[in-house]
């Protein structure tokens, strides 16, 4: 038995289909999980209640947490430090191995490619929180009381990943032939990961024994494009012009003031205002190599 703690979303339910090629037993916990394959185990769970996730880890080989919160500090600093420690009570309990789909925030704004060694000095509210639970983790790691591993992740884009900047802003423009939205600088490379291959590496860490005890970049290929160069691509595939704008950080921050989710942003502005480079180096050359943003922009664009 596999259980995914935070069901639903792009990457939930990826992994959902994806974790039938190592097992036949897929548990679904969620405050309203859906099934994805026609047999799996559906458990209603709040993951800040600790019965609960008790309850939705009792009986798994292996956890996933890829929960996603809403986007608001508040939320995250009262109720992630909380999941985290229901999350790491019930597989201690019940010898349940853990998978953490984690982001880059806790790097804040690194000196250079984002490797699994760039030193933790998040600059942002949301990172600080990042950091915290991270730590959690890893203290239980090196502990020895937990078998753990954490799975990170740049920015997403991928077919089904609508929950992006990248989706709305670009690919939903340019399909309509309106103008595309690039946020803050648009001539600084900016990683991002595809989704499938942010699906497939998190269950194949999770079904390698040998791969549990740090933290691993999931695959994002590198050379990564400009804004400009991305929007071009997406444009090429769509037989329009590339036609954009760039939203300056001022601009956001007015815009801000009447939208609480672009307020909520604001604070990680850094990561498009500079270079935004993951290296997953170690990931690629053990495991397999990063769709390349041609062909991850082609199948996102159908």
């Amino acid at each position: 038995m596999q259980v995914i703690l935070g069901a639903g979303g792009v990457i939930g339910n990826g992994l959902a289909s994806e974790l039938k090629n190592y097992t036949a037993n897929v548990r679904l916990a969620a405050r309203n999980p859906k099934p994805v394959n026609p047999d799996d185990e559906i458990v209603k769970t709040d993951l800040t209640n600790a019965s609960d996730v008790d309850r939705a880890v009792k009986g798994s080989d292996a956890a996933y947490l890829v929960a996603g919160l809403q986007y608001k500090t508040s939320v995250w600093q009262e109720q992630w430090p909380l999941i985290m420690r229901n999350t790491i009570g019930a597989c201690k309990k019940h010898g349940t191995k853990l998978v953490f789909f984690d982001n880059v925030y806790l790097y804040g704004l690194a000196d250079g490619p984002m490797t699994e060694t760039t030193p933790v000095n998040p600059v942002s509210k949301k990172g600080e929180v990042r950091a915290m639970i991270s730590r959690m983790l890893t203290d239980e790691i090196q502990s020895g009381g937990l078998t753990a591993l954490i799975a990170r992740a740049a920015d997403f884009y991928g077919p089904g990943a609508t929950n992006t900047f990248v989706h709305p802003m670009i690919f939903e423009k340019l399909r309509e032939g309106k103008k595309a939205s690039w946020l803050c600088n648009d001539s600084v490379p900016h990683s991002m990961i595809y989704t499938p291959d942010a699906v497939r590496a998190t269950a194949l860490l999770g079904n390698t024994d040998n791969a549990y005890g740090r933290t691993w970049h999931l695959p994002t290929r590198d050379n990564p494009p400009t804004g400009r160069e991305f929007i071009e691509i997406v444009a090429n595939f769509y037989r329009t012009k590339p036609s954009y704008q760039v939203l300056k950080p001022w601009m956001l921050k007015m815009v801000g003031v009447f939208n609480s989710l672009v307020r909520e942003s604001v604070e990680l502005l850094y990561q498009n205002e500079y270079p935004y480079i993951v290296d997953s180096s170690d990931f690629e050359s053990r495991f397999f190599r990063a769709t390349s943003y041609e062909e991850g922009i082609r199948a996102t664009a159908l």
